[in-house]
């Protein structure tokens, strides 16, 4: 799997494009419409996947689903915030292929209601739940710091030494070098 991250708009928002087998996921587009669909040429773009419904996660989702087709997945739990119609609301625990590969989703709420992280082999994304330094504010609509330290528990418990983290916002790392040490 070839992970791609694009730093988009005001907030620096990591953008994530995970590619296989020439077909494409794009994680919490945030901005950076023509940029992205410039790093997907010649790939097949099945899904835009949203961990949180934050504007600046979602502001280049719209678009790119008309351009290419793409199905838009957020958890059920963001369905009182989203301006828009998802093509898919998530439950966590679904499977979702790319290339030969399977990317797992785990509901991780607290930073907002509907938080989600994407799991694959020895990789992790987390949305704003977790930063090398810190976490998410549990203070916008939806967010709850008992949920979010709840998440956080079963996260140290899930995420493996070797695991890669890579975050909403700021550099990738491992646990070894996060707050959940």
């Amino acid at each position: 799997m070839e992970i791609k991250t694009l730093v988009v708009g005001p907030l620096l928002t990591n953008c994530y494009l995970l590619i296989s087998n020439g077909e494409a996921i794009v994680i919490d587009p945030g901005a950076g419409f023509k940029r992205i669909l410039q790093e997907l040429k010649g790939k097949k773009l099945l899904y835009i996947i949203l961990t949180h419904y934050h504007w600046d996660h979602v502001l280049a989702a719209q678009a790119l689903k008309e351009k290419t087709g793409a199905k838009i997945l957020i958890h059920k739990g963001e369905k009182d915030f989203i301006k828009f119609q998802p093509d898919q609301f998530l439950d966590g625990g679904e499977e979702i292929k790319i290339g030969k590969e399977y990317l797992k989703i785990i509901h991780t709420p607290g930073h907002s209601k509907g938080s989600i992280a994407v799991v694959g082999e020895n990789f992790i994304f987390v949305g704003d739940t977790l930063f090398k330094d810190g976490f998410g504010t549990t203070a916008l609509p939806g967010g709850s710091e008992k949920e979010l330290k709840e998440t956080l528990k079963m996260m140290k418990k899930l995420i493996k030494p070797e695991t890669k983290i890579y975050p909403g916002h700021g550099e990738s790392f491992f646990l070894k070098d996060s707050i959940l040490k």
